[in-house]
């Protein structure tokens, strides 16, 4: 069996912890992060064995009901995502800065994943929501071929959901924003 990680946005905060509640209790799961998000979302992060992580998420759809806004399994999940998530990654020397905007904090964890399994390039974070109005954003570094290669593999896979809303490569970044973005 393969590590998972497994994902459930919803649209009310009480539903959202009864649901991930039901979530812990039914499966062999463990919690990552389950958190409200503006504006008036919930998010719930679960991870373990695909069987497992599948139907837990199953079960937070069926409690969830309506108020399920996304949801989603990535069965075999890069290891520099989840931390880029909490913020916890270390990177020494900023290249190129790619930057992509997501709709809401699910799918930016999902170009995250994507993008970094499909170029030689190191996440930075992946910013799921909070303060930004229900989006998020991705930040990942490499040389300038490979951080467009990986944008525009995520690009790509995301297409058809519509979910990326902007991005950017900035082929050497200054200075200062190598400050901001750390």
């Amino acid at each position: 069996m393969k590590k998972a990680v497994g994902f459930i946005e919803f649209k009310s905060i009480p539903i959202g912890i009864e649901a991930t509640d039901d979530m812990l209790k039914a499966g062999n799961v463990d919690l990552m992060m389950a958190s409200p998000l503006c504006p008036g979302k919930y998010v719930t992060i679960i991870s373990g064995d695909v069987g497992a992580v599948q139907a837990s998420i199953r079960n937070g759809e069926h409690i969830g009901g309506i108020y399920v806004l996304e949801s989603h399994v990535i069965p075999n999940i890069h290891p520099d995502v989840l931390p880029a998530m909490l913020g916890a990654g270390e990177i020494e020397d900023v290249k190129a800065l790619g930057i992509v905007e997501t709709i809401n904090a699910i799918s930016s964890i999902i170009v995250g994943d994507v993008a970094v399994k499909a170029a030689n390039v190191e996440l930075i974070e992946i910013r799921i929501a909070r303060g930004l109005g229900g989006k998020g954003f991705v930040l990942l570094t490499g040389e300038v071929a490979s951080v467009k290669q990986a944008i525009k593999a995520a690009e790509a896979d995301m297409r058809d959901l519509g979910v990326i809303t902007s991005y950017s490569v900035i082929a050497s970044p200054h200075k200062d924003i190598k400050k901001v973005i750390f």
